[in-house]
């Protein structure tokens, strides 16, 4: 079943920032996973635990210490790695995941009118999958991105709760990235 359907029935992902939210993620019922933390020498383990869940494993590249700005990250995390997508805020990164096959998430900051004004710009550059909209507690903002651009979206950072959540999928992404603990919990009623 392609991610995007299954994003879509599971609109909840983990995003864990170290090896306790990994566990509690583990847990969750959660489907998708963004991993936020690791350096080149724990990120397989990692996503071995993922795997072995049954779940699916994002990596925010950017995120990953012990590694570049450059391409051949992607080939690297390819070769050592059964990560299902890629997460960045770099065109170039999300261009080279998505010619190495993975799903290739382009994590965009809103902060004023200027960064939504070039949201097209950016996401010519990086042919995506789909996008990231950050912070996604914000469903007027997210309802003109839905508006404007022809993409999934995924509401990230500061979803807080149920009525974040809820307010995020009315505005039209399709699902949201948490930390939040207390939103996983809702994975399986927010539909």
């Amino acid at each position: 079943m392609p991610l995007l359907h299954l994003l879509k029935q599971n609109p909840v992902i983990a995003a864990v920032k170290d090896t306790e939210s990994l566990h509690l993620a583990l847990q969750s019922d959660c489907l998708f996973i963004s991993v936020l933390y690791g350096n080149i020498c724990t990120i397989t383990g990692i996503i071995q635990q993922i795997k072995k869940a049954n779940k699916y494993a994002f990596i925010h590249v950017d995120l990953l210490e012990g590694t570049s700005n450059k391409e051949i990250v992607i080939n690297f995390l390819k070769l050592v790695t059964q990560a299902d997508g890629i997460i960045s805020t770099k065109a170039s990164m999300v261009k080279a995941a998505r010619v190495q096959g993975f799903f290739a998430i382009h994590r965009l900051f809103l902060v004023d009118s200027i960064s939504y004004h070039n949201i097209d710009k950016q996401v010519a550059q990086s042919n995506p999958d789909c996008i990231e909209i950050l912070p996604g507690c914000m469903p007027k903002v997210l309802g003109w991105v839905a508006e404007k651009i022809n993409l999934p979206i995924i509401a990230g950072g500061l979803v807080c709760d149920e009525e974040d959540a809820n307010s995020a999928l009315n505005a039209g992404v399709l699902a949201l990235s948490t930390t939040n603990r207390g939103v996983w919990a809702l994975a399986k009623t927010l539909l």
